[in-house]
């Protein structure tokens, strides 16, 4: 086997095109929200990958950065959640590892539900100033049947700690009526272990 040495993780073309087609500026976390929803719909319905987007905006203007989504399957990247190719873009373009760097407007990462435990941890290292998602119960593994790990029992505070203003409960149902189209559709669940049995 050779050895690879780099590779890229990079947004499907309808997702180019579609972002093209955004305000530059939104100025309602609704707004934005309603974007990221729709995003996470046409991923899985174009089967680029599960119905999760987020977005990366401008807080106070609603200016927009861009909108990711989830790229775990075609990509071969399990750790290509649309939290992570978000916010890992939009430091890219920004050309910042710290999105709460002295001199730059505080960000927002908006989400179509509560980040699993690695985005929550990807969240917290970025640098945003807010969250802003559209619920944090257990509809989401419920319905779609993923695994979205072992949240801390405290992570609110812990964004509290961080200076991470959180926005819970924007278009909730919106939101789950895609993760309800997705379980209607029978696409592929893509969990690994469940840490049920580790020899499987």
């Amino acid at each position: 086997m050779n050895l690879l040495s780099e590779f890229s993780l990079a947004l499907p073309q309808w997702a180019i095109e579609a972002q093209a087609q955004l305000p530059e500026v939104m100025p309602t976390v609704e707004e934005r929200m309603a974007a990221v929803i729709e995003f996470s719909r046409l991923n899985f319905e174009h089967g680029t990958g599960g119905p999760f987007a987020a977005g990366v905006f401008e807080r106070d203007t609603g200016r927009r950065v861009l909108l990711g989504v989830n790229r775990v399957v075609p990509s071969n990247c399990s750790s290509a959640h649309a939290e992570v190719m978000t916010l890992s873009l939009a430091q890219q373009m920004l050309e910042t590892y710290d999105l709460g760097a002295p001199g730059m407007p505080p960000y927002q990462l908006v989400v179509n539900w509560r980040p699993c435990v690695m985005c929550f941890g990807a969240t917290l290292w970025s640098g945003i100033r807010s969250l802003a998602i559209a619920g944090s119960g257990p509809e989401l593994e419920e319905i779609t049947g993923f695994d979205e790990g072992p949240i801390h029992p405290d992570w609110r505070d812990e964004l509290a700690k961080r200076g991470i203003e959180l926005i819970d409960n924007v278009l909730r149902d919106k939101a789950i009526e895609v993760f309800r189209a997705f379980a209607a559709s029978n696409a592929f669940v893509y969990n690994s272990r469940q840490g049920d049995n580790p020899n499987r």
